[in-house]
Parts: structure tokens; sequence; C-alpha cells
């Protein structure tokens, strides 16, 4: 069985147990499906202190431009209740025209069917016209410390350099052909802190209980909405995500209040912007007595969490026109362009080089009994592969 082959391939790679940070022999795997390819294969560990160590995966075929780079992950998320799985997660079974495994979806299947696909170049055309690269790391479902951020990093100091990405995460809601992600919106959050005075609830005017004055501040950051949406995302949404007082008793008013928010926002905003326009509404929403009349101004503090996400958006022809147009003759069908969802590793190479998400139907991913359609994996490595061809052609003209 060759390389060719984007079943087999998934197959081997969901049968390494790689939990994050775990690299289950999936990078290892990976490496003996490139190197015959004529890859040069590097592992690199990443390290922090507080975090675990990670393996990443860095390979290249070819000296010269154009350069195309896939991006990827082998670590999975955990799989949860493994009694409730009709097939175990890393045997990766095949039932009824299914392929069933930790991260069939998400992203081990999208991993498979770019090795296939450049297998399938490599021996239909001989190496390609420029460059291709794997940046695979084991640390997209984690913290993501030790991942990709380093692997960019050093791969750089190495001298790399590349023309676009494609990053294989699972983009398609319904069908394989719906959607490429050309950006995303970036993310930001905090904790909010507010503090009062303890006491017991028959006396309230000897205490200041902390809830009514955390209220008015989350209220504030929920209304007005942000912004309307602008032409390429949805309008930027707030979310409370949690809100904790640690009271076990119905009789004492706490002493403190804190609650945890996120933001994902569009391109009205840049990070700073952002949280200037969150502290002007902490700071009016302080100063409200609605709940709390008479009272001085609510005493509160924030804590922004680390490692904020960028909003961006990729406007780059060769890269879209191509995979559009792979996808239309394959599949048969237009994909929309779209920055919906999450955030991915994508927010970390575009700083690098132009980039784009496609990969398989997300229906089913961190699921239990997570799953792909085995026709679906031929599909999308003959999308990947016609991809390949048009990308070159369009980028070497």
């Amino acid at each position: 069985m060759t390389a060719t082959d984007p079943v087999a391939n998934l197959q081997t790679l969901i049968r390494c147990p790689s939990v994050t940070p775990a690299e289950g022999g999936a990078l290892t795997a990976l490496e003996a499906m490139l190197a015959p390819l004529g890859f040069t294969v590097d592992k690199v560990t990443a390290r922090e202190e507080g975090t675990a160590d990670i393996e990443n995966l860095y390979a290249r075929l070819g000296k010269d431009g154009p350069h195309l780079m896939f991006a990827g992950h082998t670590d999975v998320v955990p799989v949860g209740d493994e009694a409730a799985w009709t097939h175990p997660p890393f045997a990766a079974e095949i039932s009824k025209g299914e392929l069933f495994g930790r991260g069939a979806v998400d992203m081990k299947g999208g991993v498979a069917c770019f090795v296939a696909a450049v297998a399938r170049h490599i021996e239909k055309n001989g190496p390609p016209a420029g460059s291709i690269s794997f940046l695979i790391t084991g640390d997209e479902e984690g913290p993501a410390i030790n991942g990709t951020v380093k692997l960019l990093q050093w791969a750089t100091e190495r001298g790399e350099r590349w023309d676009a990405c494609l990053v294989g995460e699972p983009t398609n809601p319904d069908r394989l052909g719906d959607m490429i992600k050309i950006g995303r919106r970036g993310s930001l959050s905090g904790r909010i802190t507010v503090h009062g005075v303890q006491g017991h609830a028959a006396y309230p005017h000897l205490a200041d209980n902390p809830v009514r004055g955390m209220l008015q501040l989350t209220q504030a950051l929920m209304d007005p909405p942000f912004d309307g949406g602008t032409d390429d995302f949805q309008p930027s949404n707030l979310e409370v995500t949690t809100v904790d007082v640690g009271n076990p008793a119905t009789n004492v008013i706490p002493a403190k209040a804190s609650a945890s928010f996120n933001i994902r926002f569009n391109d009205s905003w840049s990070v700073e912007t952002l949280r200037a326009e969150i502290l002007r509404r902490l700071e009016a929403a302080a100063g409200n007595g609605q709940l709390r009349p008479g009272r001085k101004p609510v005493k509160y503090d924030i804590v922004w969490a680390d490692r904020p996400s960028h909003v961006f958006l990729t406007r780059n022809n060769a890269l879209i026109a191509s995979l559009s147009s792979a996808i239309e003759n394959v599949a048969g069908r237009s994909p929309a362009l779209s920055t919906t969802g999450g955030t991915s590793d994508a927010r970390f190479i575009k700083d690098y080089c132009p980039v784009v998400e496609f990969g398989l139907v997300g229906q089913t991913m961190h699921m239990v009994n997570e799953r792909v359609a085995v026709s679906d994996l031929e599909t999308l490595t003959a999308i990947y592969e016609t991809f390949i061809d048009r990308w070159f052609a369009h980028a070497g003209s």
C-alpha cells in the first residue's frame, strides 16, 4: 500500500493515539509516508517552562519557488466515554462506507488526503514545479504554545519562505465543497473581578453585594451590540462564559464575584481599540446606580487573557481561485468564501504568507463516533491534487 491511498494513510494515523500533548507515533507514521516521496523531514521538539514538550514535524520537497505549504495537526482531543463509541476510537474501522476514529475529521483526514494528493501528483508528473512543504503540529488542540508558532519561527530562522498556505481543517458544514475559509474573526478574552463587602443577607446595608455590581458590568458588555457586521465578517459578539462567587451559603452576601468573557470580533476592531471600548463600557457601568442606589461606583479589576487572536482576511487570487476552481471541477460546487467559526492555526500563518482553509465536513469533529465517509476522502484527495496542479500553474505564470 502506497501513500497514494488516503484511506490507508488515515487508518495509519488514527491508529496512533496522539491525544494532546502525546505524539502517539503519528508524526513518525507521517515521516514514513513522506520520506519515500523525496521529502526532507525534520522533527522539532518545542519547549516552554510550565507547558508540555511538543513534537512537531516540518517536511519539504524541492528547493526552489514557488513554495506551497500545507499546514495541519496530528494531535486530537480526548475520546470521551470510550464505551459509547460504536467502534474503538483508535481502531480506524470501516463500517457502512464510513471510517470511524478520533481525528478522522479533525484533522488527520485532511493530512492523509494531502499526502495522497502529493503522492499522486509525483506519480503522474514527477516533482512539483517548485516546492511543497508540510508544517504539522502536535499542539493545535492544546494551548497552541509549542506548536505552529514555534515551528514557523524555527523554519523561518532556517531561511524558509512560503508563497501560500492551505490549512486542512474541516471547513465544510454539510457537504464537501461547501466552504473555504478565507479569514477568521479575532478572539479576545478577559476576566473581571468585582470587590464587595461580605455580610448577612438579612442586613444588606452593612454589606456590599458584588453580584449586583457584576450584573451592571456584564450587561454593559453585552448590550448594545458592538457593531452590525462588515462586508466580509458577521457582527462581533461577546459572551459571558462564567460567573463565579464561590459561595455555598444562601444567607451570606459574598465578598467578591468574578466573570469571564470572550468576544469574537470582526475587522471593525483591533485588539487595542476593542480593549479600549470594553474599558469604556465597564467604567460607565460601574457608576450606574440602578442596582446599587446610593452606593459608590463598583470596585472592579480586569485581567486580559494572554495571546489574543487578531482578525485577518486573505486576498490572494492565485490561492483562492486555484482552490475554488479545483472544488468546482471535482465536487461540482461553487464554495462560499467564509470567515465564520472559531480560530485555527491560520491565525499564526497569516503573518508569513497568504493562507486559506479547506478540508472535510466537520459535523462529527470532537464527538463520540467521529467519522468520515470513505468517498469524501477520495473526493478531497482529488480536490487537493487538482489544486496543486492549478496553483503551481498559476503561481509560476
